[in-house]
């Protein structure tokens, strides 16, 4: 591990802690006529962590660019850029259920050099570095490779659009039957660690942003997953798969 990026890890693996403990400060419950005040607590503690990160981050490297899901936009003077996502799995906290992460990357010229994913909800605290291997609570983890398609276990997730939603839960009803069985955590960057850990055998998403996928991704390549899009190219919105190389070659077939 270069000596930058150990500096960028160390500081992403404490902000990311800062900001699972400010964002854990959840009500355990709400009453059912305060469904608008929930609302706006996801809202406000959704601004809050990108808050807190992106002053962070900049009081310790001022130089550096910003990519934030909540608004953070900053051009890169050092030749870092940071692509956070403050709340990964928004409905999940709203609702209170598991899964949702504070998803924390920095790139180069040359793509993700580090990525930190903190899923308090799920006792873990998922990190990688480019070259430097994947890692869940200090421990090395690998993806499932080789795996046949019919024991797969595979996790996806559904757009907000209804029309596209359609389409996906078409093309889902014709997966299931040739898979094990089918998973939805409702956290992409989560998905994509349940991957590399092993939880999972594959993931795959449409309409999926940089912010969503960059710290998770390259945990889960460096885990030994291949990350790509359609036939092969590069993730994007129009489709994200993630599996260890076996079970993606399978998939991708089907999907593409």
């Amino acid at each position: 591990m270069t000596e930058l990026a150990a500096e960028l890890l160390e500081l992403a693996l404490s902000i990311s802690r800062k900001a699972g403990e400010l964002v854990s400060a959840r009500p355990d419950t709400f009453d059912l006529n305060q469904k608008s005040s929930i609302d706006d607590f996801a809202t406000q503690m959704d601004i809050a962590s990108e808050k807190l990160i992106v002053e962070s981050i900049l009081a310790a490297r001022p130089e550096d660019g910003l990519i934030g899901e909540e608004g953070a936009s900053r051009p890169s003077k050092s030749g870092i850029t940071w692509v956070i996502d403050p709340i990964d799995g928004t409905v999940n906290y709203y609702y209170g259920l598991p899964g949702w992460n504070i998803s924390i990357a920095a790139k180069d010229d040359q793509g993700v050099l580090v990525g930190v994913v903190n899923a308090p909800t799920l006792n873990s605290l998922w990190h990688a570095t480019r070259g430097g291997g994947a890692f869940r609570n200090g421990a090395p983890i690998r993806c499932n490779n080789p795996e046949a398609l019919n024991m797969s276990l595979v996790a996806t997730g559904f757009s907000y659009d209804r029309e596209t939603r359609i389409k996906q839960s078409n093309f889902i009803t014709t997966l299931v039957a040739d898979v094990r069985d089918i998973r939805r955590t409702g956290a992409a960057a989560t998905d994509l660690c349940s991957v590399a850990t092993g939880w999972v055998d594959a993931y795959f998403e449409s309409n999926l942003n940089e912010w969503d996928i960059a710290a998770g991704g390259l945990i889960a390549r460096e885990a030994g997953a291949l990350l790509t899009g359609k036939q092969g190219s590069e993730a994007n919105k129009e489709m994200t798969l993630c599996a260890g190389p076996a079970l993606h070659a399978l998939l991708s077939e089907r999907i593409g």
